[in-house]
């Protein structure tokens, strides 16, 4: 029985961590990987991952991609490249080009018609017109802000209001997040780029509640967000970052989705770097008043990097099995972990 065979885009923290997951799996096999960083380029993914290569066949990173993907060469392509649709597209269009289909880390992508409804249409052209699927999915968004949320009211008669929140720790992240969340800025700074609008935060509650709204029926009205400064009043220290007492140690993002002129869905999500110092505790909740009325939460919460990870690989045999075109999470099998040979799944 032929290999599921696999190409990653985009070899660091994501990337990478999927390659050492999907080494782990049965029935599936890496082909190909294209990074920038000239650390991983022209070197085995075994020796930048750190791990022996044993009977398996080697594989070189790549810094062209037209060397990793030629027409049909493996039957996804991973890419963990971008977080935002527009900047995504080039490198997802050529990938559907060739034949292949795509999941896509990138944090729009999880439902790119909520903000890049032309670029979602052209995508969905561009996959049919070749016979592929694209999918972007994560942690969130992807799962446990949306997805699950969508599942929960799947036992409820009448939906009134949505409540999602996710308290989780930025330790675990590089710089560019702690960058993206403004960890260590002062106070001043942190709200300047706010106002300019240069500072990103969490990136997804507009795909999130636009996903809900969608799957329930709604009619969203408008959409809005707000950010705020978390200001420590302790000196806090990550792998990665950094904030002295006074300044900031991450953001707290909140949402709101209107329908009929009422808020419908709230999403709150603070996310900090060491919140455990200051007495804050990680965890997943999720309210929805209706009826029956549903209280669930995860605590502490589901870790975010490896969380996204298994979504994109367990969520590959659907990807493969779907019918083309542009899928979100709520047009395809709800996830769930791949502990057999992925080669079961497919369906050739």
């Amino acid at each position: 029985m032929e290999m599921v065979k696999v190409a990653i885009w985009g070899f660091g923290a994501m990337g990478s961590g999927m390659a050492r997951v999907l080494l782990e799996k049965k029935g599936v096999e890496i082909v190909g990987v294209c990074d920038l960083h000239p650390e991983r380029v022209n070197k085995s993914i075994f020796e930048v991952l750190g791990i022996e290569r044993g009977e398996r066949p080697d594989v070189i990173v790549k810094g062209d991609i037209n060397e990793v993907l030629t027409e049909g060469c493996c039957d996804v392509c991973l890419t963990a490249t971008d977080s935002f649709t527009k900047n995504a597209f080039p490198r997802l269009k050529l990938a559907l080009e060739k034949k292949i289909n795509v999941i896509s880390t990138a944090e729009e992508m999880s439902y790119p018609q909520a903000q890049n409804p032309d670029l979602a249409k052209e995508l969905d052209a561009i996959a049919k017109a070749n016979g592929v699927t694209i999918l972007g999915t994560g942690i969130n968004p992807g799962m446990i802000m949306d997805l699950l949320v969508v599942c929960l009211t799947g036992c409820m008669t009448d939906v009134q209001h949505i409540e999602a929140k996710r308290v989780n720790s930025l330790s675990p992240f590089g710089p560019t997040v702690m960058e993206e969340q403004g960890v260590g800025f002062s106070v001043d700074k942190f709200n300047a780029k706010v106002a300019d609008g240069s500072l990103a935060g969490h990136v997804g509650f507009a795909e999130s509640i636009g996903m809900i709204s969608d799957a329930l029926g709604w009619k969203l009205d408008k959409f809005e967000t707000q950010m705020s400064a978390i200001v420590t009043d302790v000196d806090r220290t990550s792998p990665y970052g950094f904030a002295k007492a006074g300044d900031v140690a991450g953001v707290n993002m909140t949402g709101q989705g209107f329908v009929a002129g009422e808020v419908k869905i709230d999403m709150i999500h603070p996310q900090q770097i060491e919140p455990e110092q200051v007495g804050v505790h990680t965890g997943d909740y999720i309210t929805i008043k209706g009826t029956p009325e549903v209280n669930m939460s995860i605590k502490p919460e589901v870790q975010g990097g490896l969380g996204t990870i298994a979504m994109v690989i367990n969520m590959i045999p659907h990807v493969i099995n779907s019918a083309p075109g542009l899928k979100t999470m709520i047009d395809l099998p709800v996830p769930r972990a791949i502990m057999g040979d992925m080669r079961l799944m497919i369906n050739r």
